[in-house]
């Protein structure tokens, strides 16, 4: 059975040399991501680093993680209330880039795929308007990606 995570990505012009085995492509920021079985990671590829001179004044999303057949899009970023519209403009940043330009990703999307790991820690309260944001936006704010979610 073929990888389609990295299938997806080479497909994908923006991205297409930006795969990586593994958790590579997150480099430091691979902490922030556990699996309950690590033979089923397909890869990943730093979606920010590969966009950033095509779309360089945009708020792009950082990382796709391919596992298990499905595409989980993370986000590592500061966690204040200040934060939660700048995180949702790169997942509309990032819901928009999908649709338009690498389709094959978002075909292989989980169904609850869009994860913010608060860098640091999360100062946004359950139940709070921000997290109401977060929640109509289909953002996850979690303390660490555990795969499968």
């Amino acid at each position: 059975m073929g990888n389609t995570f990295k299938e997806a990505v080479e497909e994908t012009p923006d991205i297409a040399k930006g795969y990586a085995g593994g958790l590579r492509a997150l480099g430091g920021n691979a902490q922030v991501v556990s699996a309950k079985d690590t033979r089923l990671i397909d890869g990943s590829v730093d979606i920010d680093g590969c966009t950033s001179t095509l779309y360089p004044n945009a708020s792009r999303w950082d990382y796709a993680i391919g596992y298990d057949g499905k595409a989980y899009f993370l986000e590592v970023h500061p966690a204040d209330t200040s934060n939660v519209k700048e995180v949702i403009k790169k997942a509309e940043w990032l819901k928009n880039w999908l649709e338009n330009k690498a389709p094959r990703l978002k075909q292989i999307a989980a169904d609850k795929a869009f994860y913010w790991v608060a860098s640091g820690r999360c100062c946004i309260l359950r139940g709070s308007v921000q997290s109401k944001r977060l929640a109509q936006s289909n953002v996850l704010l979690v303390n660490k990606l555990n795969l499968p979610v």
